[in-house]
């Protein structure tokens, strides 16, 4: 093997090593390129090989094609394949060295895409500093989780039909905008967001049961919540960046005023590319939670998802999208409802500094 040939075998170790650390926080699929059903995602701006082009020029139509014989279209499937067998091609080649250039082209850029390492210190300070909870206007909850929903953290609330995941999503949604004065992104996948229900909690949130709130402060604060209707995977990607774009806009500015992202439900997003797809499913899976951690980290926003549950052992319910999924979010949540009434329990599944199995009680006036 020659020189070069080498120094890319020391690399790909390397390279190894930072992927099984990338993958076991799941940051480093917040930018891959996946696919499904024939249909391309750019996920954190990552493109195709081709599309790489317009920024690289090294990775030019000859070195796609070579790409391409080999199954290699996008920087994902860069990652899955062999790079010592792919570099020993690339040697065999004519044009090898320009070949080896690319292939160094594009470990720059998945190099790239990895964060920071972070010790304990910087972890401690932006903990302190930055990530604060969020009330969700539930007592009980609240108390559970030791103030409320926490900013740079996703949080997941998993529960059969009819457990009350939407009535909590639209209250948190209400005391977040009337109470913390801030924005909210509400991503609706099933047509259940209530703009009525919205102004109800509104009312029981500001005002005393005989009054209500004067319209010019519901409008102002309705206004606050923007809600996104998406019913595939792919649009909801498409929302998360032009999210990102807004927000990266509003930082620049100065005046970022977005505390919340809540997507009601994530599950039915992801259930229909799970079971068809295969890998390709799954990693569309990990490159959303990717996304959304990212931008809770970076813009200190606190994210809450929905999942349904299945059957598990001796029946009882447990959250859905399996065990590839079930070490993503930060904080995991199982909601329950009893018959009948508004009284609701939640256990704590997961949770950074709360040891799980915990619950707590808590009502939602209709």
């Amino acid at each position: 093997m020659s020189e070069i040939g080498r120094r890319f075998t020391a690399r790909r170790v390397n390279r190894k090593e930072g992927q099984r650390r990338a993958q076991e926080s799941h940051s480093c699929c917040s930018a891959l390129l996946v696919a499904s059903f024939g249909k391309v995602t750019i996920v954190q701006g990552m493109a195709s090989l081709k599309r790489l082009e317009t920024e690289f020029p090294i990775l030019d139509p000859d070195f796609q094609s070579f790409c391409a014989l080999r199954g290699i279209f996008t920087v994902q499937d860069f990652l899955i394949r062999d790079l010592q067998s792919l570099v020993a091609d690339a040697e065999q080649q004519p044009s090898s060295e320009r070949f080896m250039q690319a292939i160094n082209q594009v470990l720059y850029v998945i190099d790239g895409l990895h964060q920071p390492w972070l010790n304990g210190v910087d972890l401690m300070e932006d903990a302190q500093k930055n990530k604060h909870v969020l009330s969700t206007g539930c007592e009980g909850m609240d108390f559970l989780l030791r103030g409320g929903l926490r900013r740079g953290q996703v949080t997941e609330l998993a529960g059969p039909s009819s457990s009350g995941k939407t009535q909590f999503c639209l209250l948190t949604a209400s005391t977040v905008a009337y109470k913390h004065m801030g924005g909210v992104i509400y991503i609706d996948t099933g047509n259940s967001f209530s703009a009525k229900r919205i102004a109800r909690f509104l009312n029981q949130i500001s005002c005393p049961a005989s009054e209500e709130m004067q319209p010019r402060v519901l409008q102002e604060v309705m206004n606050s919540i923007l809600c996104h209707s998406v019913y595939d995977i792919f649009s909801m990607f498409d929302v998360l960046h032009c999210l990102e774009s807004k927000l990266k806009y509003q930082m620049c500015r100065g005046d970022n005023d977005e505390r919340l992202i809540i997507i009601d439900s994530i599950s039915s997003l992801i259930t229909p590319i799970l079971g068809s797809s295969g890998s390709q499913g799954r990693a569309l899976m990990v490159s959303a939670m990717s996304l959304l951690k990212k931008l809770a980290h970076e813009y200190n926003l606190a994210v809450l998802v929905t999942n349904h549950t299945v059957g598990g052992d001796g029946g009882i319910p447990k959250p859905a999208l399996g065990e590839s999924w079930k070490t993503l979010p930060h904080v995991r949540l199982l909601l329950s409802r009893d018959c009948g009434s508004n009284t609701y329990q939640v256990s704590l599944l997961k949770h950074p500094s709360i040891a799980s199995g915990k619950a707590a009680k808590f009502i939602i006036n209709d």
